[in-house]
């Protein structure tokens, strides 16, 4: 039976505020964590952008557009899972820049088991679909949910064979949106049988700025990412990547060097990440960090409280300084703050208003960079 769609004031204050322009998911965080709720927090921000120099005040969406987002989402039968709720995965709690919410098609269980992602090329060969589907299969009877982003190759061996036990399909567009559209049986199948997640409302047509934010949430739900084939630069290698920023084991099935498919690969086991020749190799590795996962499983929803009061005066100050060191280049933030010398929330204040005054990007990493 679907569960209710919370329409609480704060949640949709909260739906509000993350579909406020310069609002991204570590912004929100700040911005809760700093006035102790959305709604706060939503009211505060026209003094904040106005603090860091912003001419006009963030437009805020509607709230009867928000409204209208839910009524979607429960005419199609999803959910709405907020950060913090216990359906919410577990290691992607832990991300700083965790979804505030995800839209959720499907049984809401499989959110909640320990995870292994598996991802690769679209343009996969016969062999790299097999291996896929058969670490799949035997990765989830050994009581894992496969996570991957249902695109064409690697992905769709991956959830075919996983869809049997769990698997879980990450999407760049809304939930309700079949992409690509030859997987429509496939898409129908995970509802069905598993869960199709998204922190797109429904709707949205999937461009390509989402992809990337696709899969760090692919990585960070679980706790490691296999790579099965996939060239350099492809998604995939931007998988592995967010993975080792998160903190996660990463996997890789090696190949041919004679095949530009198996250099991803190839290249990850020649800088660090572990062979693996079966599904055995991935589950002796992980017997230890599965039974750490399943206690950040069962944590309850927190509210959020306000931080310590800062001094203005030093966000002020902080603000000037973060602008006088760093460029378009990448910096990470806690390189940052030990450079300004001040505490964590009064660095947070500051690059938040930074960032709601379109004066810095926060990139993966924990880095950000200067715009303009």
């Amino acid at each position: 039976m679907p569960t209710a769609i919370p329409r609480d004031e704060e949640t949709l204050a909260g739906l509000q505020l993350i579909r406020t322009n310069g609002v991204g998911p570590v912004t929100y965080h700040d911005l809760v964590a700093r006035f102790g709720t959305a709604q706060d927090a939503l009211a505060a921000l026209p003094d904040i952008a106005k603090r860091a120099g912003r001419r006009k005040t963030p437009k805020v969406i509607s709230l009867d557009s928000i409204k209208l987002e839910l009524s979607k989402l429960e005419k199609i039968g999803g959910h709405l899972v907020r950060h913090g709720d216990i359906e919410y995965p577990g290691n992607l709690r832990q991300m700083s820049d965790a979804p505030p919410f995800l839209f959720v098609s499907g049984d809401l269980t499989h959110l909640t088991k320990p995870a292994i992602a598996i991802v690769g090329a679209r343009n996969a060969s016969l062999n790299g679909k097999k291996i896929a589907g058969m670490l799949a299969a035997d990765i989830t009877k050994a009581g894992y949910t496969i996570w991957s982003g249902m695109a064409r190759g690697i992905d769709t061996a991956a959830h075919t064979s996983a869809i049997k036990q769990s698997t879980v399909a990450v999407v760049a567009g809304g939930i309700d949106i079949i992409y690509p559209r030859e997987n429509a049986g496939l898409h129908a199948d995970i509802v069905q049988n598993g869960a199709v997640v998204s922190e797109m409302p429904p709707g949205t047509e999937p461009q390509a700025r989402h992809f990337p934010r696709r899969n760090r949430i692919i990585s960070g739900a679980s706790v490691a990412v296999i790579i099965v084939e996939g060239t350099p630069k492809s998604g995939s290698l931007i998988t592995a990547r967010f993975a080792l920023d998160q903190g996660r084991e990463v996997f890789a099935v090696p190949g041919s060097p004679l095949d530009p498919r198996s250099q991803g690969p190839n290249n990850l086991i020649r800088d660090g990440a572990t062979l693996i020749r079966s599904a055995d190799d991935v589950l002796d590795e992980l017997a230890a960090a599965s039974k750490n996962l399943f206690s950040a499983l069962t944590q309850p929803r927190i509210a959020s409280q306000p931080i310590e009061s800062i001094d203005e005066k030093e966000v002020d100050s902080t603000r000037l300084q973060i602008l006088q060191e760093i460029g378009s280049t990448a910096v990470t933030v806690d390189e940052l703050r030990r450079q300004c010398q001040v505490s964590a929330p009064v660095m947070a204040a500051a690059l938040l208003e930074l960032e709601l005054a379109d004066r810095i990007e926060r990139l993966p990493g924990n880095k950000i960079c200067r715009i303009g």
